[in-house]
């Protein structure tokens, strides 16, 4: 069974029941579903007042109560609902005074079944766009979540990401395909599965890396196939576009999709329909996209690898997970979480985690992000036999400047340095403490200016701007 769309009904008020067939029998025909038929107008008023729309089609000419006088009705009680005008009616005077009432579009009877259809998916995605606009603000003046257990596998309390999770249910009931960007292992997949949950829908979660399938596959792994409709082709082949009805198609390594393929889903998208190979009947998707990718798009396009059209359609709702050097924060959350999780796998009590440690892990800048950091995690508690995890378990993952850098400079400023000295006057100035550590940095690092801003936790820029005002 096809579910409804839109969310909510679109109004069709008409006294002339075979305009309505008309209407209905084209919209359908595009999965355009979730209809109200209304051939009187004083219904009409009642149906208005009672239920939630998401647009309303509207005829002028009708007896007890005009199109004119219910347009005027919806922009007094209802400014938010779109209306396209539908009529007979073909005067220049009236569709000024309709537009000017706030009716978005004048249709004239016979309307044209291209034109209508594109004039109503249009109506409906500014519908839906205000809609998110609306619950994003009401999100963020509430400060809160509204269903946290979506988010409860992705470990954080960066204030970055939490602003994501209150845009995600901004956007869950929307139909609109979700971009989702980051560097390699932040967690994209993490994000893509909160998508899939928040969104409530009844099918199911169907991920494909579609980096190196060649135009036949994509079309074959995405629409499927009829039997006989090549050689080899013994059977039919359901396609993952039918294997996610009525739930979510996520496309992995979407930067990597050919130029054919990229035709190809912007067709899908664009059309909401698809034709497996070798069949003659073209079917409706009923599939919600997120696609994800480590790549630039924005830059992709530019330079002619990704079709512009093809980007603005996927990039309505742009998700851009940050990278963990730009979440400090969450490093020591990290940490314990994934020193519990596998001591307990391997039947260990966790072991406890050095100062130096700390220092130099929420110092490093991550490469492979949370991947990353699980994975020197599960290293080092595999190896561990004493119950401490020192700056020596790490070793293999930093550069040996940088670890022997960070721990002297931890071990200065917790014990030895001037910082324990109780009398006032030891204690340099801001500047001087800055110097000097940039001054260290760089020695410990051979004149490396990009290793020395890893070193000390901060941009090449941000060192750059310090040497201007305290050079060396």
């Amino acid at each position: 069974m096809m579910p409804l769309y839109p969310a909510n009904p679109i109004l069709i008020i008409d006294d002339n029941a075979v305009s309505i067939r008309i209407l209905t029998t084209a919209l359908r025909s595009q999965g355009i579903n979730h209809l109200v038929e209304c051939l009187n107008s004083r219904d009409a008023v009642v149906l208005l007042a009672q239920g939630q729309h998401d647009l309303v089609l509207l005829d002028l000419t009708m007896p007890d109560v005009s199109g004119e006088e219910i347009l005027s009705l919806i922009g007094e009680h209802h400014p938010e609902l779109p209306v396209i005008v539908v009529t007979g009616v073909e005067d220049v005077d009236t569709a000024v005074r309709c537009l000017k009432q706030g009716a978005i579009d004048y249709m004239v009877k016979p309307v044209e079944r291209n034109r209508l259809i594109s004039g109503v998916r249009r109506a409906v995605e500014i519908k839906e766009l205000r809609d998110q606009s609306r619950v994003l603000n009401q999100h963020l003046l509430l400060g809160r979540l509204q269903q946290p257990e979506v988010f409860a596998g992705i470990l954080t309390n960066n204030k970055a990401m939490l602003a994501i999770f209150q845009y995600l249910e901004s956007i869950a009931v929307s139909r609109f395909p979700v971009l989702v960007t980051g560097e390699t292992g932040v967690g994209k997949e993490l994000v893509v599965q909160a998508i899939h949950a928040i969104s409530k829908v009844r099918g199911p979660l169907v991920s494909v890396n579609v980096a190196g399938l060649d135009n036949t596959i994509f079309s074959d792994t995405l629409f499927g196939h009829v039997k006989g409709a090549f050689t080899g082709a013994t059977e039919r082949r359901q396609g993952l576009i039918e294997k996610a009805a009525s739930g979510t198609l996520h496309l992995d390594e979407i930067g990597e999709l050919s130029h054919e393929s990229q035709i190809k889903l912007l067709r899908l998208l664009q059309e909401g329909e698809f034709l497996p190979i070798g069949a003659d009947t073209i079917r409706m998707a009923d599939i919600r996209v997120v696609v994800s990718t480590n790549l630039n798009l924005a830059m992709l396009q530019k330079t002619g690898r990704f079709r512009k059209d093809l980007y603005y359609r996927l990039s309505v709702h742009h998700i851009h997970v940050p990278p963990l050097r730009e979440r400090r924060d969450d490093i020591p959350l990290l940490l314990k979480h994934y020193i519990a999780q596998t001591a307990e796998a391997l039947a260990k009590s966790p072991p406890v985690l050095s100062d130096d440690a700390l220092f130099a892990l929420i110092h490093y800048d991550y490469p492979g992000n949370i991947r990353e950091l699980k994975t020197m995690i599960q290293d080092a508690v595999s190896r561990n036999r004493t119950g401490r995890l020192t700056l020596q378990h790490f070793t293999g993952w930093f550069s040996e400047q940088t670890a022997s850098f960070q721990a002297s400079t931890s071990q200065a400023l917790a014990t030895d340095g001037w910082l324990s000295d109780r009398q006032t006057e030891c204690l340099p100035t801001l500047e001087q403490a800055t110097r000097q550590l940039v001054v260290a940095a760089l020695e410990r690092c051979n004149a490396n200016q990009s290793e020395a801003a890893r070193v000390l936790g901060i941009s090449r820029q941000r060192l750059a701007r310090i040497l201007e005002k305290h050079p060396h």
